[in-house]
């Protein structure tokens, strides 16, 4: 199965399309039957195999974990079992997969054509610098005629392009050997926070974490678990290490006499209002709610966030092409004008 691994954006549909026939009322083994009638072949015989392990009393998310499915969506499966709203709770996860492997797409077509323009703009460039921008050098000199602006700004770029060049190929190299010899070593929650203290890209991860902390923790405090009952699901997701230690690190906090709210304030990868939050619910008597809320506020801030990040990157890009382009097409044009003017 591991040769053939279904895409993300059709597991979350998959799953989707099972939560909304939960919720109509279907058996588990009987929904997911019911979807294999429109999956293609190799799909249909994944599906096949598992049903009878379902039949069984396999756990679903252990199921999806055996077919490679993403692991989030395994997570929100594992959870949704624990705290019995498997139908809503798979609906949802689903539909937030999707749409981060829509903004996901949209960035990788963001940046592949403004790729391509400055590859091909790259070449340009070394066509223009190292041979037609050499010839006009040798025809000026022997005129006497003064390089133009344009002329100077590739000659001055192209001096400086090799730094930055092997500067980028440096920065490469560094990155992979901190994550082979020093970030890989490293436990998940320290992975975690090292990555949400990363410029930009940080507060997104940061917002993420928050989201999938808030909304799990919701779920199972409506299924009517208590703090500590919640807590062990989350000590008890072996198929997820990061969790795994959050469940655990908190219960022993909590073990030593801190409080909920302090006890998710020391952990650099959640958002400083949760521990806020999680007061105030505690206050209330409507910790569920207050999660659940604040689990949508995240989730719309991220969304927000992605949409700015987008709508800087596009324009930044272009712009830098455009800049290049039209200094290398006025490099070429100019010298021409002055050696006629000098003639």
């Amino acid at each position: 199965m591991k040769d053939n691994k279904w895409p993300v954006e059709e597991q979350a549909r998959f799953l989707k399309r099972a939560g909304e026939l939960l919720a109509r009322g279907y058996p588990l083994a009987e929904a997911i039957e019911s979807l294999t009638f429109y999956l293609e072949k190799k799909r249909k015989n994944d599906i096949k195999n598992s049903l009878g392990q379902l039949r069984e009393g396999y756990p679903l998310y252990l199921i999806l974990e055996q077919l490679k499915f993403n692991k989030d969506l395994v997570s929100y499966v594992y959870f949704a079992e624990q705290h019995g709203g498997l139908a809503h709770a798979v609906k949802e996860g689903s539909e937030m997969v999707l749409k981060r492997e829509s903004d996901l797409q949209r960035l990788k077509k963001i940046g592949s054509y403004p790729l391509f323009l400055v590859l091909l703009t790259g070449v340009l460039f070394f066509f223009v610098d190292r041979l037609l921008l050499p010839k006009f050098t040798s025809l000026f000199t022997d005129m006497n005629l003064s390089p133009n602006l344009f002329m100077q700004f590739i000659y001055s770029t192209a001096s400086i392009f090799p730094f930055i060049l092997y500067s980028v190929l440096a920065s490469i190299i560094l990155t992979i050997g901190y994550y082979l010899l020093v970030f890989k070593k490293l436990s998940p929650i320290e992975q975690k926070a090292k990555l949400t203290s990363v410029p930009l890209a940080g507060k997104l991860l940061k917002l993420f974490y928050t989201h999938f902390f808030s909304v799990q923790l919701s779920y199972l405090f409506s299924g009517g678990l208590s703090v500590l009952d919640a807590l062990k699901v989350f000590e008890n997701n072996r198929h997820e290490p990061f969790l795994m230690e959050i469940g655990k690190g908190i219960i022993y906090k909590l073990s030593r006499g801190q409080d909920l709210d302090a006890a998710l304030d020391a952990y650099p990868f959640f958002e400083d209002e949760l521990a806020r939050v999680v007061r105030h619910g505690q206050k209330n008597g409507k910790l569920d709610q207050e999660l659940y809320f604040y689990s949508r506020h995240c989730l719309n801030q991220l969304e927000e966030r992605t949409e700015k990040t987008m709508k800087i990157i596009q324009p930044v890009l272009y712009s830098f092409i455009g800049l290049l382009i039209i200094s290398l097409y006025l490099a070429i044009l100019l010298p021409m004008f002055q050696l006629l003017q000098g003639i």
